[in-house]
């Protein structure tokens, strides 16, 4: 919770103990109403606690998946590169095989022969080496598993799409946790004020963070704020 909420909290603890002296105990009606008010920050401020700890594990679970997605697409990237590197020097190969005569040994034509398509096989395995689970302590993601590049391009896009529903998340977790807060500052000031329409938008925007919590949970994409 915020260090102004803090304050305005404190502010209308002692506006109402400051009441109750000047009461005397004979206005019930007037401490009624603060007990029902001080209800009222009370459920808020619980639903401010589970947004704003949503808010944090949404956060810390994009991080997580943004993390992956880079390593995944550096992977990617460095497979490439090899895949590359391979296809040119096989091709260059195959050139210096058709300029082996009639007359060139035997075991060097079956040297050239067998590393062109042990660099040709590499080369397709680059582009897809398929598993059917994945090792031990990797990350769960969508199948297919495996560390060519058309896996590991899925695998990179599975994990780029959890993290932007993490951040859909956290999103709606921070506007849920902001009109709480201004849920509490409305409510704590009916206490000093007097006006109890402020305790009435109070509870409006509790509505508001409620619903914002419920799209976070069951349905992020609802309502997109990037």
């Amino acid at each position: 919770m915020s260090h102004g909420v803090h304050a305005v909290q404190h502010e209308v603890d002692h506006e109402i103990e400051h009441e109750e002296k000047a009461d005397g105990g004979h206005g019930h009606g007037m401490e009624g109403r603060n007990k029902k008010i001080a209800l009222l920050i009370a459920v808020i401020a619980l639903f401010l606690a589970f947004s704003e700890t949503l808010g944090k594990s949404a956060q810390t679970a994009a991080l997580s998946y943004n993390v992956e997605a880079s390593n995944l697409w550096a992977f990617y990237q460095a497979k490439t590169i090899r895949q590359t590197a391979l296809q040119a020097a096989t091709e260059v190969l195959k050139i210096d095989r058709m300029k082996l005569d009639n007359e060139a040994p035997d075991a060097i034509k079956k040297a050239v022969n067998d590393r062109i398509n042990t660099w040709t096989e590499t080369t397709a395995r680059y582009e897809s080496e398929p598993r059917d689970r994945p090792h031990p302590g990797e990350v769960d993601l969508n199948p297919p598993y495996g560390e060519g590049r058309r896996e590991l391009s899925k695998l990179a896009q599975a994990a780029e799409r959890k993290r932007d529903t993490a951040l859909e998340r956290y999103h709606h977790y921070e506007v849920a946790s902001a009109a709480f807060q201004i849920g509490i500052v409305l409510a704590s000031a009916t206490v000093i004020t007097g006006m109890l329409i402020l305790s009435w938008l109070a509870g409006g925007l509790a509505l508001v963070g409620l619903g914002f919590m419920a799209i976070g949970l069951f349905a992020p994409h609802a309502v997109h704020f990037m």
